[in-house]
């Protein structure tokens, strides 16, 4: 049989055709894979050209590291890592830009094509817009005391940009935890990777339109935390006005967000829902998580955990089973955040995860030379 099959491979120039074609699918699928040394050839300097100019537009304005975080994650989670979201509008393309989750909210553009126009300099034409995105996000997570990672390299730019998408895959501040829960799923990404990501709340600002009906009609929400938050929210008007995200350390990346979720002070409804107060609304209930979100760590990926407690955890949780069964979140002190189920690896390790959602790469796209435009 085998003979036979081999014979017929090579003695058939439409099978010999097909044989070849599929060699050459997994070649390209090879050669397609990202790589941290994409351009170690090819323009050297790239990486610590793209750091240099992050580092001087957060220095100018410290919020700017989590607006280019978040917009990071608003052009993967839109038809991939492909820096669609950079497109302005023309008459060919309707830009991300102007979708409800984006308009008068995600910033950080010229930025990045102030990061763009330097690299083109010493490099015209090899970067990528998609992958200047995805190092100043890291960039910026590094610069202001959060984690920093390796990128992933080989992006491509899109010519093309996906407004109605914009407005229905990204998350919403409305979103309750089961639909967050999708979301994050149809883009590859566990439970666990949502709540990493939702740490880069530490820093950045909400307009009072996304947290107005939280801090007025919201029980599950600390009563002086609602109060000072109303100070700069009024109950008509104002839909713009700022607020951080994290009011004990808005400009520093660390673990306060969670605390303050767990004390109930989450400004958006989105970020509270990961740890409620309520015990049958579906979601995590204080000072507690469901097993759901950390039996990944527990059992597979947890390299950065004790393994004596993990393997405490194992012990009380199964493998199957018992999703929304609840474990403290510092076994010690359960009143106060835990060091083994959030760590700065975990954003590191989502954010990787993350930057590999349906990139561009090989021949597919471009290699914008302004990143506004198609080239």
């Amino acid at each position: 049989m085998a003979t036979s099959i081999h014979y017929n491979i090579l003695t058939s120039p439409a099978k010999a055709a097909a044989f070849m074609f599929v060699l050459l699918l997994l070649h390209t699928a090879c050669q397609a894979q990202l790589t941290s040394t994409f351009y170690k050839n090819s323009c050297p300097n790239a990486l610590s050209t793209i750091r240099t100019s992050i580092r001087n537009s957060i220095a100018a304005e410290r919020r700017m590291a989590a607006s280019l975080i978040r917009l990071h994650f608003h052009d993967c989670f839109v038809q991939g890592c492909d820096a669609s979201i950079l497109l302005e509008e023309t008459p060919s393309i309707e830009s991300e830009q102007t979708a409800v989750p984006n308009k008068d909210s995600a910033r950080g553009y010229r930025v990045i094509e102030k990061a763009k126009s330097e690299v083109e300099k010493i490099c015209p034409g090899v970067v990528s817009c998609a992958d200047i995105l995805a190092v100043a996000a890291r960039d910026a997570s590094a610069y202001v005391g959060g984690p920093s990672w390796t990128v992933m390299l080989g992006r491509r730019d899109s010519t093309t940009a996906g407004r109605t998408l914009a407005n229905s895959e990204l998350p919403s501040f409305t979103d309750g935890l089961d639909r967050l829960i999708s979301r994050f799923q149809s883009k590859g990404l566990s439970a666990r990777d949502m709540v990493s990501l939702s740490g880069s709340h530490t820093l950045g600002q909400a307009q009072c339109v996304t947290f107005r009906d939280r801090i007025y009609n919201n029980v599950t929400i600390d009563a002086g935390f609602a109060s000072t938050r109303r100070r700069g929210c009024p109950a008509v008007g104002g839909d713009s006005n700022l607020a951080p995200l994290d009011l004990v350390t808005p400009n520093s990346f660390d673990n306060n967000y969670f605390k303050n979720l767990i004390q109930r002070k989450g400004l958006l409804e989105s970020d509270q829902i990961l740890f409620s107060g309520g015990s049958t609304d579906g979601s995590h209930t204080l000072e507690r998580a469901q097993c759901f979100t950390f039996w990944d760590v527990a059992y597979c990926n947890g390299t950065n955990i004790d393994a004596g407690f993990a393997s405490y955890q194992q012990r009380r949780f199964p493998t199957i089973g018992g999703d929304t069964t609840w474990a403290p979140l510092d076994l010690v002190t359960p009143n106060s955040f835990a060091k083994a189920l959030q760590l700065s690896s975990d954003f590191a390790s989502a954010v990787i995860k993350m930057g590999d959602i349906d990139p561009l790469t090989g021949s597919a796209g471009e290699i914008r030379r302004i990143c506004s435009a198609v080239y």
